[in-house]
């Protein structure tokens, strides 16, 4: 199948040479730019150069001393708005990105003083992040242990729960079948309604959300945990109070602004003349999915798993996952799928074997530029087996 490059049109007439690799490895979401272009004046903020000069957010937080309260009230709202997690009861840690209140994590559910450092499992393909992070340190406290699904130890671990799942896009649940007793870590940063229909408030017992996949806003480096314990979201406070002296005010006088700029169209929907964040950035998700799914349905060079549809109780409607990356397959005759799509097609894209499973598999970023993505979609259909 050829297809011609009119069909895939490029969002600002740059044209994309062919010998140009299209960076597509990272989930950079730069695809929300625009919404936020169209509201610039509502989310702009003014910040005094004496304002914010204290490390403490709010002395009568006993728990995260550091978080402004008004951030507090903004991810309540917000959660209360989508209805994707419960925070009735639950304690709120904030963290320079979900990385940083992962690890924070891990560190607040290992035994203080082991005998051997405690397992960290998640089941493959799993975030090809999550070793890296666990390994980095070197700690004493935890270490790596591989794919959850395979776990046979009899012995204490950590299980993490990402779902929807970063590559694939699919909704999990905990899957180790040891005998030991092990803690869990859901790591929700995608389960938002423009990735994925929201059939159900998340209830567990420490939930990771991040603001740069909710609402596209990476470089501004914040994240929140839903902690049911006081002592495990005392224990994180103290990673991050260790690892950063907290968060940026300015970041999360940021994050108030945007919140309370998503939630407000919700609130007020009679008056609202611009269409909403969560049906802006879904719809413009699913096009991109259909244009996809045109090319895939045409290739005899990769294939993607189908995503069964599900009633979103946000939306009121049935629909299908459109997730945050590609979980792509290279079909017989091609063993490496990462350097097929670089040597032949000049796309990168982040490997299998990253995940834990075969390497005929890579993810690709769909919340990129509309030029890279339309520039993806060309290379794809033109791709031969050879």
């Amino acid at each position: 199948m050829v297809v011609a490059t009119d069909n895939f049109p490029s969002s600002n007439g740059r044209s994309i040479s062919p010998n140009t690799i299209i960076e597509l490895e990272k989930g950079d979401p730069v695809v929300l730019e625009k919404y936020w272009r169209k509201r610039s004046e509502e989310c702009s903020i003014v910040i005094r150069g004496w304002e914010m000069m204290s490390y403490i957010g709010d002395a009568k937080n006993k728990v995260c001393w550091y978080m402004l309260p008004e951030v507090e009230r903004s991810i309540r709202r917000l959660h209360h708005v989508v209805g994707n997690a419960v925070t009735h009861h639950r304690y709120i840690v904030v963290g320079t990105g979900a990385t940083q209140l992962f690890q924070a994590s891990v560190f607040a559910l290992s035994p203080s003083h082991p005998s051997k450092p405690i397992n960290v499992l998640a089941a493959a393909p799993f975030y090809s992040e999550y070793q890296d992070e666990i390994s980095i340190l070197r700690s004493g406290l935890y270490q790596w242990g591989g794919d959850a699904a395979s776990y046979q130890k009899n012995e204490p671990y950590i299980e993490v729960i990402t779902s929807p799942n970063n590559p694939d896009g699919f909704i999990r649940g905990p899957v180790v079948k040891s005998e030991a007793k092990g803690k869990l870590i859901h790591d929700l940063a995608y389960y938002w309604p423009h990735y994925t229909p929201i059939t159900h408030q998340a209830d567990h017992d420490l939930m990771l959300f991040t603001f740069s996949k909710c609402t596209g806003h990476a470089g501004s480096r914040f994240g929140w945990a839903l902690v049911k314990d006081i002592e495990v979201a005392k224990k994180m406070t103290r990673y991050v109070q260790l690892s950063s002296i907290g968060v940026s005010k300015e970041t999360q006088t940021r994050v108030v602004k945007i919140l309370e700029v998503v939630c407000d169209g919700y609130q007020n929907f009679g008056s609202m003349e611009s269409e909403l964040f969560f049906e802006y950035s879904k719809r413009l998700l699913r096009e991109r999915w259909e244009k996809l799914w045109e090319v895939i349905d045409e290739s005899k060079v990769f294939s993607v798993a189908k995503y069964s549809k599900a009633f979103c109780n946000f939306t009121n409607e049935s629909s299908e996952p459109s997730p945050g990356f590609l979980w792509l397959k290279c079909e017989e005759g091609i063993e490496d799928c990462e350097s097929y799509l670089v040597e032949k097609l000049k796309i990168r894209g982040r490997g299998g074997k990253r995940f834990g499973v075969d390497s005929k598999y890579a993810r690709i970023s769909m919340i990129g530029t509309d030029d890279d993505f339309n520039e993806f979609l060309k290379r794809v259909s033109n791709a031969k087996k050879e």
